[in-house]
Protein backbone atom coordinates (compact mmCIF):
# COMPACT_ATOMS: atom_id res chain seq x y z
CA UNK A 1 0.00 0.00 0.00
CA UNK A 2 1.52 3.39 -0.96
CA UNK A 3 2.27 5.86 1.80
CA UNK A 4 -0.33 8.60 2.00
CA UNK A 5 0.89 12.13 2.02
CA UNK A 6 -0.50 14.13 4.92
CA UNK A 7 -1.36 17.69 4.10
CA UNK A 8 -2.04 19.90 7.09
CA UNK A 9 -4.05 23.08 7.02
CA UNK A 10 -3.27 23.60 10.68
CA UNK A 11 -0.84 26.13 12.08
CA UNK A 12 0.22 27.29 15.49
CA UNK A 13 -1.45 30.46 16.74
CA UNK A 14 1.64 32.39 15.71
CA UNK A 15 1.45 30.77 12.27
CA UNK A 16 -2.12 31.95 11.76
CA UNK A 17 -1.13 35.45 12.86
CA UNK A 18 1.76 35.52 10.39
CA UNK A 19 -0.48 34.24 7.58
CA UNK A 20 -3.05 36.96 8.28
CA UNK A 21 -0.40 39.69 8.21
CA UNK A 22 -2.69 42.07 10.08
CA UNK A 23 -2.30 45.80 9.67
CA UNK A 24 -2.98 46.17 13.36
CA UNK A 25 -1.53 44.04 16.11
CA UNK A 26 -3.75 42.90 18.95
CA UNK A 27 -2.07 45.44 21.21
CA UNK A 28 -2.69 48.25 18.73
CA UNK A 29 -6.34 47.24 18.59
CA UNK A 30 -6.57 47.31 22.41
CA UNK A 31 -5.11 50.80 22.56
CA UNK A 32 -7.26 52.17 19.75
CA UNK A 33 -10.37 50.59 21.27
CA UNK A 34 -9.65 52.24 24.62
CA UNK A 35 -8.88 55.61 23.03
CA UNK A 36 -12.27 55.50 21.28
CA UNK A 37 -13.99 54.30 24.47
CA UNK A 38 -12.49 57.20 26.44
CA UNK A 39 -13.38 59.69 23.68
CA UNK A 40 -17.05 58.81 24.14
CA UNK A 41 -16.80 60.30 27.64
CA UNK A 42 -14.30 63.11 27.10
CA UNK A 43 -13.30 65.21 24.12
CA UNK A 44 -9.61 64.62 24.74
CA UNK A 45 -7.56 61.61 25.84
CA UNK A 46 -4.21 61.94 27.56
CA UNK A 47 -1.40 59.39 27.70
CA UNK A 48 -1.63 59.16 31.48
CA UNK A 49 -5.35 58.36 31.36
CA UNK A 50 -4.87 55.77 28.61
CA UNK A 51 -2.02 54.12 30.53
CA UNK A 52 -4.10 54.01 33.70
CA UNK A 53 -7.11 52.42 31.98
CA UNK A 54 -4.95 49.76 30.30
CA UNK A 55 -2.77 49.17 33.37
CA UNK A 56 0.46 49.95 31.56
CA UNK A 57 3.28 52.44 32.10
CA UNK A 58 2.89 55.86 30.43
CA UNK A 59 6.07 55.18 28.43
CA UNK A 60 4.48 52.02 26.98
CA UNK A 61 1.27 53.89 26.14
CA UNK A 62 3.27 56.68 24.51
CA UNK A 63 5.21 54.19 22.35
CA UNK A 64 2.02 52.45 21.22
CA UNK A 65 0.25 55.74 20.48
CA UNK A 66 3.22 56.68 18.33
CA UNK A 67 2.78 53.39 16.43
CA UNK A 68 -0.92 54.22 15.93
CA UNK A 69 0.10 57.67 14.71
CA UNK A 70 2.53 56.15 12.20
CA UNK A 71 -0.31 53.90 11.00
CA UNK A 72 -2.44 57.01 10.43
CA UNK A 73 -5.01 56.07 13.06
CA UNK A 74 -4.47 58.83 15.63
CA UNK A 75 -3.05 62.30 15.84
CA UNK A 76 -0.83 62.98 18.80
CA UNK A 77 1.58 65.64 19.81
CA UNK A 78 4.11 64.89 22.52
CA UNK A 79 2.66 65.85 25.92
CA UNK A 80 -0.60 66.57 24.15
CA UNK A 81 -3.88 64.97 23.42
CA UNK A 82 -4.66 61.80 21.50
CA UNK A 83 -7.40 61.99 18.92
CA UNK A 84 -8.43 59.33 16.38
CA UNK A 85 -8.15 60.30 12.74
CA UNK A 86 -11.27 59.64 10.62
CA UNK A 87 -9.81 56.24 9.68
CA UNK A 88 -8.93 55.54 13.32
CA UNK A 89 -12.44 56.52 14.37
CA UNK A 90 -13.96 54.07 11.87
CA UNK A 91 -11.68 51.22 12.99
CA UNK A 92 -12.27 52.11 16.64
CA UNK A 93 -16.05 52.07 16.20
CA UNK A 94 -15.82 48.56 14.80
CA UNK A 95 -13.57 47.46 17.68
CA UNK A 96 -16.11 48.78 20.21
CA UNK A 97 -18.94 47.09 18.30
CA UNK A 98 -17.03 43.79 18.20
CA UNK A 99 -16.38 43.99 21.94
CA UNK A 100 -20.05 44.69 22.71
CA UNK A 101 -21.34 41.87 20.47
CA UNK A 102 -19.00 39.35 22.08
CA UNK A 103 -19.71 40.58 25.59
CA UNK A 104 -23.49 40.29 25.03
CA UNK A 105 -23.09 36.81 23.57
CA UNK A 106 -20.85 35.50 26.34
CA UNK A 107 -23.05 37.04 29.04
CA UNK A 108 -26.03 35.20 27.56
CA UNK A 109 -24.13 31.92 27.27
CA UNK A 110 -22.65 32.17 30.77
CA UNK A 111 -25.66 33.84 32.40
CA UNK A 112 -23.43 36.60 33.72
CA UNK A 113 -23.37 40.39 33.82
CA UNK A 114 -19.90 41.01 32.42
CA UNK A 115 -17.43 38.94 30.40
CA UNK A 116 -14.82 41.62 29.69
CA UNK A 117 -11.81 39.48 30.56
CA UNK A 118 -12.90 36.64 28.29
CA UNK A 119 -13.82 39.06 25.49
CA UNK A 120 -10.40 40.72 25.69
CA UNK A 121 -8.76 37.32 25.36
CA UNK A 122 -10.64 36.21 22.23
CA UNK A 123 -11.84 39.27 20.32
CA UNK A 124 -8.71 39.62 18.20
CA UNK A 125 -9.08 36.17 16.70
CA UNK A 126 -12.57 36.36 15.22
CA UNK A 127 -13.30 37.55 11.70
CA UNK A 128 -15.80 40.26 10.84
CA UNK A 129 -17.98 37.57 9.30
CA UNK A 130 -18.02 35.61 12.58
CA UNK A 131 -18.84 38.75 14.57
CA UNK A 132 -21.71 39.58 12.20
CA UNK A 133 -23.03 36.02 12.44
CA UNK A 134 -22.89 36.14 16.23
CA UNK A 135 -24.81 39.44 16.09
CA UNK A 136 -27.45 37.85 13.82
CA UNK A 137 -27.72 34.89 16.18
CA UNK A 138 -28.14 37.23 19.15
CA UNK A 139 -30.85 39.19 17.34
CA UNK A 140 -32.61 35.92 16.54
CA UNK A 141 -32.32 34.67 20.12
CA UNK A 142 -33.62 37.95 21.49
CA UNK A 143 -36.66 37.62 19.22
CA UNK A 144 -37.31 34.12 20.53
CA UNK A 145 -36.52 34.59 24.21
Amino acid sequence: MPAMEFKSDFYTLKGYQINENPELTSSMEDYLEMICRLRKKEEVVRISELAEKLNVKPSSASKMVNNLKLAGLVSFERYGYIKPTPEGEAVGEYLLYRHDVLNDFLCLVNRSEDETEQVEKIEHFLSRETIENIKKLMDLLRGVL
